[in-house]
């Protein structure tokens, strides 16, 4: 990764699912998650339904409605950049750069859309509903992205 240390990328976090467990509850470990995140991610962004339209604003407004942390949500306020997609998450993707994206789901035309770029194992699934401690899992083991610089 030319001009970057090798371990930092752009970082695309889902709140519903990874950040947030439910409508009211914060995921287990997600301050750690966030903070591990802010750390390895050469930048942050929402790719989310709650911000769609380049203003994270509503993101923000999501999570105050729940029992995260004022401190976590401020320092997601502080690094996580705003996005801009219509139909697939994807659209919001810089492909020319490493990138992780966490996220609960990707439906099938983003599916494709990884695979095209040959990126799919860049989408890490969290499973929640399965292990409501997945987010530990990546504080101790951050996944690292398929390098597209050669």
């Amino acid at each position: 990764m030319t001009g970057q240390a090798p371990d930092r990328c752009n970082i695309y976090l889902d709140i519903d699912g990874v950040l947030l467990a439910n409508d009211h509850h914060a995921t287990l470990h997600v301050d750690e998650f966030v903070a591990k995140c802010i750390d390895r991610g050469e930048n942050l962004y929402w790719l989310t339904t709650w911000c769609r339209e380049k203003d994270s604003a509503p993101a923000i407004r999501r999570l105050k409605q729940t029992d995260m942390s004022p401190a976590t949500i401020e320092l997601l306020a502080k690094h996580c950049l705003p996005t801009h997609w219509v139909d697939a998450k994807t659209e919001a993707i810089d492909f020319s750069k490493p990138f992780l994206w966490f996220d609960d789901d990707c439906f099938e035309d983003e599916r494709a859309e990884l695979k095209n770029h040959d990126v799919l194992d860049n989408w890490i699934e969290v499973w929640l509903h399965k292990d409501e401690n997945h987010l530990q899992k990546f504080v101790q083991s951050f996944p690292q992205p398929i390098d597209m610089i050669k």
